[in-house]
């Protein structure tokens, strides 16, 4: 079934999304008709779904071509269940070594790719990053010896 190509849409979470330069390059990809691979949507997903409502975040995945409804949704619903917060730079590098399409251009300025230097995210971004920290700290205690 051919698709047919909208016009992208104009929402103040799209705006936001722009304010990243490589969240911009990924949207300018997928409203360009371009496959930008599983992690470019994965990473896309992990990072959009705090901006833009499930609807419109569905509709410009599957701007991708490699990417129908079904799967988008499967993967809009693999984000949320798991509840992903958006990847740190280093996480965008490695998933970008495993395809073929640049989810990070400029991979190597220290600032590309980082998110969390441009967009704000919900607190419970940070809250639940904060704990994760914590929990890892008390690990790593943990295994000191003598302790």
């Amino acid at each position: 079934m051919a698709r047919t190509r909208k016009a992208p849409r104009t929402s103040s979470g799209r705006e936001a999304l722009q304010k990243n330069a490589m969240m911009k390059h990924l949207l300018d990809a997928l409203d360009g008709g371009q496959d930008i691979g599983h992690y470019g949507r994965l990473v896309f997903a992990m990072v959009a779904r705090h901006f833009l409502e499930e609807e419109e975040l569905r509709e410009t995945l599957v701007q991708d071509p490699a990417c129908d409804e079904h799967q988008a949704l499967s993967l809009i619903e693999q984000v949320k269940a798991r509840d992903y917060n958006p990847p740190r730079r280093e996480k965008i590098l490695q998933f970008q070594a495993q395809q073929e399409f640049p989810i990070c251009p400029g991979g190597e300025d220290p600032d590309s790719c980082n998110v969390y230097k441009d967009l704000q995210f919900p607190e419970s971004v940070y809250a639940h990053i904060s704990e994760y920290r914590e929990q890892k700290a008390h690990v790593h205690e943990d295994e000191q010896p003598g302790a």
